[in-house]
């Protein structure tokens, strides 16, 4: 174990290229940063080749150096984690499905903008791994597209996300004839999905995998692109497709009474969220998409609170 004054003294000795200003930037005599530096050597052998102009890092000096530089950075985000003093500054972390990612990771990086003390760790991932990371303590919130039965897990609705039928821009599709002539552009959950909607759409189908493959992605922000080109069809959550950035070269086609699935923001259920985690959310629910879906959890105030009290509360 290194004694955290003779990192920060190796650190700053690194940078500085001398033991004066080293000292000078430390606020320390030159005496106890060559002692730090001498209790160092003597752990680890030779660090520096000391110099008339300087000094130079031997190669396990540019490995303590790297040492050194995460052990500041390990610092630095766990200050960012734990300090809750300040509802618009500190780290969120969330986990989501792409779907909704794409639509959620724009907005989350506006608000970043405007409050530079925010930290945004955003990953996307399917159901399942959105689940192993809230309960693994990896991410505080997490979106998913279930309900899950855990009984360390805290869930409650959060927005609607329709499926759409998207078919190349100018195709009108009124016959299961129609879907045949394009051909499916297919994803990691598309047959799915594709059978969930067209179920309604077209009861009594022969089935979306008699239909020919045009292709497939398994990147979210991609899967419309064949689409837009005029390769295929598609099923896709509305949130999906209202990020893509062509929207002049696709289409929704209208499949009458819709497939909804609602997204449910979970967390640990032993400790409240956290007060910038709960200010993040009302800014987000204020805001297109996320206002307008009647799913919805309205998240008032700073206050930490567990999603468990909001739903109580609203009851």
């Amino acid at each position: 174990m290194i004694a955290p004054q003779w990192s920060r003294s190796f650190r700053a000795l690194a940078e500085q290229g001398s033991f004066t200003r080293a000292a000078d930037r430390l606020g320390l005599t030159q005496a106890a940063v060559s002692q730090h530096i001498r209790h160092l050597e003597e752990q680890f052998g030779p660090l520096l080749i000391r110099r008339a102009r300087g000094i130079e890092l031997t190669p396990a000096g540019t490995a303590m150096l790297s040492y050194c530089n995460e052990i500041e950075e390990a610092d630095r985000r766990l200050q960012l984690r734990l300090s809750d003093a300040k509802a618009d500054s500190g780290e969120i972390s969330l986990i989501t499905p792409g779907s909704v990612g794409l639509a959620l990771y724009p907005l989350l990086l506006t608000l970043q903008q405007r409050h530079r003390g925010l930290v945004i760790r955003h990953r996307f991932a399917p159901d399942k791994d959105v689940l192993d990371g809230v309960l693994h303590k990896q991410y505080e919130l997490g979106l998913v597209t279930f309900v899950p039965e855990d009984a360390r897990l805290v869930s409650a609705p959060f927005a609607d996300d329709p499926l759409e039928l998207v078919v190349p821009a100018g195709n009108d599709v009124k016959n299961w004839s129609d879907l045949e002539r394009l051909g499916f552009i297919d994803h990691p959950d598309g047959l799915a999905m594709a059978t969930r909607l067209l179920a309604r759409r077209f009861p009594g189908n022969p089935g979306v995998r008699n239909l020919p493959q045009h292709g497939f992605s398994n990147q979210i922000a991609l899967i419309l692109e064949p689409v837009a080109r005029g390769l295929g069809f598609t099923v896709i959550p509305r949130h999906a497709r209202q990020a893509f950035a062509h929207a002049d070269a696709i289409q929704v086609i209208e499949c009458g009474t819709p497939v909804v699935d609602t997204l449910r923001l979970i967390h640990r259920a032993e400790w409240p969220l956290s007060a910038r985690a709960s200010w993040v959310l009302n800014q987000l629910r204020q805001g297109p998409p996320f206002n307008q879906s009647p799913a919805g959890v309205a998240f008032s105030g700073t206050k930490s609170r567990t999603l468990s009290q909001e739903i109580r509360e609203r009851n």
